[in-house]
């Protein structure tokens, strides 16, 4: 009897000891298949997708451009070569050749068509890319989200995200300097192109949460609407001064407010011109006009703020938008004086400086007028209209001045913008501040959560708002704490336990729109709380 008990024990032994490789196996088969969608419809794959490591390229049999994407493709067996081709647009790619043929020109290629197995699999950001498509890739549920540009995802639920109240704001900078955001350098003088693109970016915006919008209206002493002070911007046209056929301004006003979002009116204030050379700026910019107000520093033309009439001309320019268009807000971020290089104001300090200042308490004494001033004939205009500024997201250093923030960053608003934020917020002279935090919870030199913090304690008990700006832009690079979305959640979380925090603005557009490391679901899914 005891023979066969152990007998059978054996047997069950044995029998453990052969099932574990097999459980060791579905354990590691349960990874998720990649799976791939085109404007949220499944695009089928008869040969799973696979990624290439070190250049994280996910490769697709060629059957999944020409039947899930509706591509014309053709395999050439001797030359080793895919052309594909759809809505004109043509691109040939060749086994081992580091670069592909797209309508016309090479462009370089992370990885080329392969041969696997006799299959054909090429890289499908690449060409999606090439199509027109927007390419998303989803790490936490490995899917790869194809968008062209007709395509509308539905609308997130307006919510109570975070215990945060459903009217906080939730806003996106939409930079057009250098066509960052919109309009692109493609759509020059196409007129229907830009609403459709501008449209489509406010229709994604929405659909992830985003109840406001603060544009760009004035890069750099230009104009995106039609002004009798200043010239229309070059990056409508690719020309400075050109008509661009319609009102850029107006029409973005009107399609923010048929979808209940609020339009801010982005302005730089003082820049002029992002290079130095005049030869190309119209006849009535301000470094024509007035050659004597502008200070040349970095390779920019900048409209020195020490002199009255040149602050009194930017007033004069923001209030004509003021007057004339139904705005939300006039909105300002952090470029006064240079933080870099040289800026030769010596002249303008001597005769303007009545008051023996040093110059650093005399440039802050000029953006201090400026802002006073704007901020008097904003609400005197039009009570309604909100009044902010964005500074850089450090006041001061506690090492500098007890009363800063407990960080070490290289500069700040108050010692390299000069940037006074705090009397700003002490005299009312603005309605809301939105700090640029653009560091992680991790970030020792500038830890969000202690900025936040400082911010909130600084606005405490007065009549200004809080906005905090948070740095889309970082995800997936090297800088500490921005390998995972999940660090724009938690800066969200964190900011509704300050009842100080009254919203957050997300910098940019297209930084938010093209989904990095999956923000879009989770910041949807945030707001959708």
């Amino acid at each position: 009897m005891r023979y066969w008990k152990f007998q059978r024990w054996m047997i069950l032994a044995l029998v453990l000891i052969l099932l574990l490789p097999v459980t060791n196996v579905q354990a590691k088969s349960s990874k998720p298949s990649i799976t791939i969608t085109l404007d949220g419809n499944p695009v089928t794959s008869d040969v799973e997708p696979y990624i290439l490591p070190k250049v994280y390229v996910t490769m697709v049999p060629l059957g999944v451009i020409s039947e899930g994407l509706g591509a014309f493709v053709n395999w050439e067996q001797t030359t080793k070569t895919v052309t594909i081709n759809q809505n004109g647009s043509s691109m040939s790619l060749t086994n081992g050749k580091k670069t592909a043929l797209v309508n016309g020109a090479d462009v370089a290629l992370d990885a080329s068509v392969q041969i696997k197995n006799g299959r054909i699999m090429v890289p499908l950001r690449f060409i999606g890319e090439n199509l027109g498509l927007q390419v998303l890739w989803n790490q936490t549920v490995q899917n790869i989200a194809l968008i062209s540009g007709a395509y509308i995802p539905d609308p997130a639920v307006p919510g109570n995200g975070g215990g945060q109240q459903a009217q906080d704001l939730r806003g996106a900078w939409i930079s057009t300097v250098t066509n960052l955001d919109w309009p692109t350098a493609k759509s020059y003088g196409k007129v229907d192109q830009q609403k459709q693109e501008f449209t489509a970016m406010l229709d994604k915006l929405q659909a992830m949460g985003i109840n406001a919008v603060f544009v760009q209206v004035r890069p750099a002493g230009d104009a995106f609407y039609p002004s009798d002070l200043v010239p229309w911007s070059k990056y409508l046209t690719g020309t400075q001064g050109a008509d661009p056929g319609y009102d850029p301004l107006g029409f973005m006003i009107e399609e923010a407010h048929k979808r209940g979002m609020q339009f801010h009116a982005w302005f730089n204030p003082f820049r002029a011109s992002m290079d130095s050379a005049t030869s190309k700026l119209a006849t009535n910019h301000v470094a024509i006009e007035h050659p004597d107000w502008i200070v040349k520093s970095n390779n920019q033309l900048i409209i020195d703020p020490g002199i009255p009439e040149a602050r009194q001309h930017v007033i004069d320019v923001i209030m004509e938008v003021v007057n004339k268009y139904d705005i939300d807000g006039v909105h300002l971020d952090d470029y006064f004086y240079p933080t870099s290089g040289t800026f030769g104001d010596d002249a303008t300090y001597n005769m303007y400086n009545t008051s023996g200042l040093s110059k650093a308490d005399w440039r802050r004494g000029n953006i201090n007028e400026f802002v006073e001033r704007l901020g008097q004939s904003v609400h005197a205009a039009k009570p309604a209209v909100s009044f902010g500024i964005s500074p850089f997201g450090v006041w001061r250093n506690k090492a500098k001045d007890p009363t800063g923030s407990d960080t070490n960053a290289g500069i700040t608003a108050y010692d390299s913008y000069y940037a006074d934020v705090r009397t700003w917020i002490e005299h009312d002279w603005i309605d809301y501040v939105a700090p640029q935090i653009y560091w992680s919870m991790s970030f020792k030199n500038a830890q969000y959560d202690k900025l936040v913090d400082w911010w909130s304690h600084e606005v405490a008990g007065t009549g200004v708002d809080l906005y905090i700006g948070h740095a889309a832009y970082k995800l997936g690079t090297s800088e500490a704490g921005w390998q995972s979305a999940q660090e724009i959640i938690n800066q969200l979380k964190y900011n509704a336990q300050h009842v100080e925090v009254k919203g957050s603005i997300f910098f940019r557009a297209a930084n938010l729109i093209n989904n990095p490391l999956g923000l879009v679901p989770a910041l949807t899914a945030f707001y959708q709380q």
